[in-house]
């Protein structure tokens, strides 16, 4: 845990953000300030204007103003309107095979989906070595914006064959989970999947889609799935906001030994 403190607080670890030289940049000591009055203050309060919160805390505007930047950068503030409010607790979306529905709903949230649109074409070569098709072969895009309780907090593009969900574009609901629509209504089954995920700037398009600053970072999974039988089902690129999402995952031991804790 990061302590909104210096190093000489009971308990707070050496890496608080304070360097050992012991000098402290003016700006990271509005933000530490900024954050014990976020605490003080809880989810959807307002903070006071700029003007004076820089002279509460004795640094200029622009000094301010960075240690701002930042803090909406992590997610623990965020704009409305001409003011700064403190933000609610970031999405805990699991790195598991669960549909971005379950994980949402899990939290209190109203899951919700977006449709940008809906195509097919042909299968280019790259993409047809990994659903096991073959070049040509036509393949479903499906792109959706992520809600959750109406926030646009990302993008989502799938790529499945048509020949597994050929009525795709008459009987899926875009707004619902494409998970569920598999298993309830096609019996198919995900057996598992390879997952990569990276952090990284949204194009103007997508930033514009989501709704954020294109400074603001994402974070970027793209994942193989794979039905019961081994077989590939599907590949997704999703883009969440880095501001509004955290991952976890459950580890095991991958030699099936209990780990020793060293």
């Amino acid at each position: 845990m990061d302590y909104p403190n210096d190093r000489t607080t009971p308990g707070a670890p050496v890496r608080a953000g304070i360097p050992e030289h012991g000098r402290i940049p003016k700006y990271y000591a509005a933000k530490v300030r900024l954050a014990a009055l976020i605490e003080e203050l809880g989810e959807g309060e307002v903070l006071p204007a700029e003007r004076e919160l820089a002279l509460r805390f004795e640094v200029s505007r622009e000094t301010l103003r960075q240690a701002l930047r930042e803090l909406v950068l992590e997610g623990r503030l965020r704009r409305l309107g001409r003011g700064t409010v403190v933000a609610g607790p970031k999405l805990e979306q699991p790195l598991a095979l669960a549909s971005y529905t379950e994980g949402v709903r899990k939290q209190g949230r109203r899951p919700g989906r977006h449709l940008v649109g809906l195509e097919r074409f042909p299968c280019p070569p790259v993409l047809a070595a990994e659903l096991a098709l073959n070049a040509g072969e036509p393949v479903w895009h499906m792109e959706r914006v992520l809600l959750a309780d109406d926030e646009r907090v990302g993008l989502e593009s799938t790529y499945v064959a048509v020949a597994r969900v050929p009525r795709l574009d008459t009987d899926f609901e875009p707004d619902s989970s494409f998970y569920a629509y598999l298993h309830d209504r096609l019996g198919i089954g995900f057996g598992d999947a390879d997952e990569r995920l990276e952090t990284v700037l949204a194009t103007p398009r997508e930033g514009l889609l989501i709704g954020t600053p294109g400074a603001l970072p994402m974070l970027l999974i793209h994942r193989l799935s794979r039905d019961t039988r081994g077989r590939p089902l599907e590949r997704v690129r999703t883009l969440f906001r880095g501001d509004r999402f955290s991952f976890t995952a459950h580890l095991g031991d991958a030699s099936g030994r209990r780990a020793s804790g060293q």
